[in-house]
């Protein structure tokens, strides 16, 4: 059977369903657990020895993660990380693929700051050669109609009469579909060898105004009928995004779309200073963790408050 593994009961509960109704010939098994949780992981792990983990379990929405909450953020996309990349190598899993973001390279934000701490966790598990398990990162931007995007935020405020919101009239993002997406990362899971971050190949960025702009138009209302208000950059973002840090370089790969980061080796003892550091009992306030982020991540620069 196949194990679906999420800490949120609803997301599996609706899950469930649509699996149910699309794929009644496919044997499935809904997991409640949480990623912070190393007993039940590896209890879980255990049971069903995977041969392919993908993870894509995180807290994402950089605002939320950078007020008040970068412990959890940290605990949560760091440590979490850890642990399943761990349980994964201990049940002898073949492959492991982290799904991670654009918001890693140079990051601003602890969002990001903790998924490149993620990143550095899976490349040093991978050259420890534990379990011999092949480890591998995946980077890419935003995908339209997941959970958080901003295409189902506009289409609630045109529904409502407006306005739409953007934070600034020069922010642009990439984009991808979630079948596009979906298959790209198969595609890095299956030519991997471990220890590579790929990079989706996103296209050209788009400016979020215009995309308010086209779905506006495309909902049959004029600028006139439905505003659009600019509310300021939020804590910790960014105005462009960028998917290739400064001080690496990329090779191509047999895909057209996907690229190979080549970032900084990682050093031998980065392990177990990093675990003994999350392992810390907490909570840690906001600045503490800033400033760790910033010793184990030297790239990150956190966006002034």
């Amino acid at each position: 059977a196949l194990p679906i593994l999420d800490i949120y009961e609803n997301s599996l509960f609706d899950l469930e369903g649509e699996m149910r109704s699309s794929r009644p010939e496919l044997a499935f098994d809904t997991v409640i657990a949480s990623i912070r949780d190393k007993a039940r992981l590896a209890d879980v792990f255990d049971r069903y020895r995977p041969h392919v983990v993908f993870h894509a379990a995180a807290y994402k929405h950089v605002p939320l993660m950078e007020e008040n909450n970068a412990w959890a953020a940290l605990r949560n996309n760091t440590l979490g990380t850890w642990h399943a990349a761990l349980a994964a190598a201990e049940a002898g899993a073949e492959r492991f693929v982290l799904i991670s973001t654009d918001k890693a390279v140079n990051p601003t934000n602890v969002m990001g700051a903790t998924k490149r701490l993620a990143e550095m966790a899976c490349e040093a598990l991978h050259s420890s050669g534990k379990g011999g398990t092949q480890i591998e990162m995946v980077r890419f931007g935003n995908v339209l109609g997941s959970t958080g995007s901003v295409i189902p935020k506009f289409a609630e405020q045109i529904a409502r009469g407006g306005p739409v919101t953007v934070t600034h009239p020069e922010i642009n993002r990439y984009f991808m579909s979630i079948p596009e997406a979906a298959q790209l990362v198969l595609q890095a899971a299956a030519m991997g060898n471990g220890g590579e971050v790929f990079v989706l190949d996103m296209g050209e960025p788009v400016k979020i105004v215009d995309l308010a702009r086209n779905m506006i138009r495309l909902s049959g209302y004029t600028e006139d009928e439905i505003r659009i208000e600019f509310s300021g950059l939020r804590p910790g973002e960014k105005l462009y995004e960028e998917l290739l840090a400064d001080a690496e370089e990329t090779r191509e790969t047999p895909h057209p779309k996907l690229r190979i980061a080549r970032s900084r080796p990682v050093p031998e003892t980065f392990l177990d200073e990093l675990t003994q550091w999350l392992s810390q009992p907490g909570p840690v306030s906001d600045d503490e963790v800033r400033a760790g982020l910033k010793r184990w991540v030297p790239e990150y620069e956190p966006a002034r408050h």
